[in-house]
Order: C-alpha cells, then structure tokens, then sequence
C-alpha cells in the first residue's frame, strides 16, 4: 500500500509539471496530456498485455499482485490530486523527489515480489533468466522513451524528465540486490 502511494505521489508531481517517465507509465503520460483520458486510466489499461507474460514466466501469485499493485495506483492516481493541491513546485525538486520517491516505491514492490507491470514485469524477467540488472536495464529504456517524447512535450519538460528517470533507476540500481527480491518469485 506504501509502495503504490509512493508511485502514485510522484505520478501527481509528475503530472502537474508535465514530465513523463518511461515504460508503460511514460506512455501513458503521453496518452493523459493527449486526450481526456486520466493518467490512471490508461495505466491500466496498457498493463492488461503484459499480465500474459508475468503468468508464464513469473508466476500466478506475482501476477495477481501486481493486477492489484496496478489497480491501486490506477486509482490513487487519479484520487491524489483530488486529495492534495499542488498549485507549483520547483520543477527540479519535483523531477529529483518524485524520481526518487517512485525508485523507492518499486524497490519496496520488487522486495515483495510485485511490479508496476509492463517495463517492470520485462525487467524482472529478464533479472531472472538472462542476468541483466533491472535498474540499469530500466534506466536505459527509459532515458530513451524520455527523449524521443521531446517532440510531444516541452523540452525543459523532457530534460526534468530524463533527470527524474536517472533518480528513480538510480534508487533501484543502487539498492537492487537479485537474490534478495526474486528468490521465491515462483511460489
């Protein structure tokens, strides 16, 4: 619960100054500034895909969890700037806390074994049976979605962007120890 208020914390930071983030939450960044669709919901709706993948490779019981982990932050997305006005915020501090605060919600999920799904799910995946380390593999996904949104969004918008993407991978690629968050991911 802890972890998908983080995510949905820096998601409305995220939002009120129109930055992005890469994976499945970047493109619906993009979706939500594009058209009346929230933010939430198409969140959920592009992670539906990536739950095909999570069943055969990573198990039922992640799946499941990470259904409801997507769900929650689906929601709360939505809800938070119903809850809390963000009038400004210095877009520096935005990209660095909310960066920051999303890396240390998704290491408190993959620590219990959950994603965000899409890009999250393809990481854990490939932490798994190929050895690739999810932080840098995610920070590397995603500093390449970030720029080439630069032609949908401002281009200050997009260098915040790429300097939270850096924060959020860098909480994970500091703090991610393999063993320690997949060692019974098929129970």
């Amino acid at each position: 619960m802890l972890a998908s208020l983080f995510m949905s914390f820096g998601v409305a930071l995220f939002t009120q100054q129109e930055f992005l983030i890469g994976g499945t939450a970047g493109v619906a960044f993009l979706g939500s500034y594009a058209s009346p669709w929230s933010f939430g919901q198409l969140f959920f709706v592009i992670n539906i895909p990536f739950y095909l993948l999570a069943i055969w490779r990573l198990g039922w019981f992640f799946t499941v969890k990470t259904f409801f982990t997507v769900g929650l932050v689906s929601i709360l997305s939505d809800w938070i700037p119903q809850w809390i006005v963000i009038d400004t915020s210095i877009p520096l501090f935005a990209a660095v806390f909310g960066g920051s605060l999303m890396g240390a919600g998704l290491l408190m999920l993959f620590r219990h074994k959950v994603s965000l799904g899409g890009l999250n799910i393809l990481s854990l995946y490939l932490s798994k049976y190929h050895n690739v380390n999810a932080g840098r593999f995610q920070m590397i996904v995603d500093v390449v979605i970030i720029i080439l949104a630069v032609y949908i969004v401002d281009i200050w918008a997009t260098i915040y962007s790429v300097i939270a993407a850096v924060c959020m991978n860098a909480v994970l690629a500091i703090n991610f120890k393999k063993g320690r968050y997949l060692a019974s991911l098929d129970s």
